[in-house]
């Protein structure tokens, strides 16, 4: 049985299993004998749907109990993290999803054709064709001898139980040492698991890199649509981003190498980000803060946190451009190359 604090909600559950870039399904084959596939679903109306062909293993197990799994590796958490000797603590933390339920065919045909259409949107999101809708004017002579000839399949849930192994049995003083360890190995995604054990554990243990000035809490990796939404609104109008849409920025926040910032209550107060080749160069771009915010060192502290990012502290160089702060990148070792363009050599770069 589950411990409480490892069950996610179920909305999370959900979410999980839409967005796993596949899914697992076991059931009796023919024989009786177990068998396990790996397919692309999608979540709709509260029900998992994949498609397949009207003769294939999996049509053995229609109308019987089945169970979906998806699953995504958050960290591998080595054993030295937490004991320099013993390789016992070495663990991997990890979500997962499992859903059960019977295996059901689909029968109606508009059904299908939006099961379907959901697929492509999903794995074919460029597009490239023409849509599979009932109501247009090109489906009967493309898809309805397809649509009614391929089999659609859903798994409607008896029950979705998530899993969240996260670390948030662990004290504190132990899950601080799995976030200062992998700060410090900064593999990619080691900073975005870094906050997303943080957000799982009932105690939300804060390591020193991560305190901000004044109690504002500083942010490593950010990500998701609502912190989107309040970067754009914090950088939207300055100079540098005149004539440049909010969708572009927003895009440009979505490709950047490092992404951090500082959140009070939840608000998103700061933000930076940075592009890196993660040896030679890396470029700072977007740093704002609330004006409501200014003049208590925050700005300070969010560009130490981007420069020591994993995936900027290797780059020797670090340039930006500024036509009006350039004595507050002086302070941090910026100096001034070319007109508004600064540069921070550092000797002592390590690559990731």
């Amino acid at each position: 049985m589950l411990k409480r604090h490892h069950v996610m909600p179920q909305t999370q559950a959900w979410a999980l299993l839409a967005r796993a870039p596949a899914v697992t399904l076991a059931c009796a084959g023919e024989g009786g004998r177990p068998l396990a596939r790996a397919l692309h679903g999608v979540v709709q109306g509260g029900a998992l749907l994949f498609h397949g062909g009207p003769r294939g293993e999996k049509r053995a197990a229609d109308g019987e109990e089945v169970v979906v799994t998806a699953h995504e590796i958050v960290a591998e958490i080595p054993s030295y993290f937490v004991d320099p000797r013993r390789a016992c603590p070495a663990t991997t933390f990890y979500e997962s999803v499992e859903l059960r339920g019977r295996l059901e065919r689909v029968e109606e045909l508009a059904l299908k054709a939006r099961a379907l259409q959901a697929l492509m949107d999903r794995y074919q999101r460029e597009g490239g064709f023409t849509p599979i809708d009932p109501a247009g004017s090109e489906y009967a002579a493309l898809y309805r001898k397809a649509v009614a000839g391929v089999v659609v399949t859903r798994v409607r849930p008896a029950s979705i139980v998530g899993k969240r192994k996260l670390g948030q049995e662990r004290a504190a003083a132990g899950v601080l040492k799995i976030l200062e360890g992998l700060w410090r190995r900064g593999r990619s995604g080691d900073a975005r698991a870094l906050e997303r054990i943080r957000d799982a554990h009932p105690e939300r243990p804060t390591p020193a890199f991560l305190r901000g000035p004044g109690g504002v809490e500083l942010r490593c990796a950010l990500a998701g649509e609502d912190a989107l939404a309040q970067a754009v609104s914090l950088v939207e109008g300055a100079y540098w981003n005149v004539d440049v849409s909010p969708a572009r920025i927003a895009a440009a926040h979505r490709g950047s190498t490092a992404w951090v910032g500082a959140r009070d209550q939840g608000r998103l107060v700061a933000t930076a980000r940075a592009v890196s080749d993660g040896g030679k160069h890396a470029w700072i771009y977007d740093v704002a803060v609330d004006p409501a915010y200014r003049g208590r060192g925050l700005g300070t502290a969010v560009v130490e946190l981007l420069l020591d990012h994993p995936r900027v502290r290797g780059a020797l160089f670090v340039h930006l451009k500024t036509r009006d702060a350039q004595g507050f990148y002086a302070r941090q070792g910026f100096v001034e190359r070319a007109p508004e363009v600064m540069s921070l050599r550092r000797a002592d770069a390590t690559a990731a």
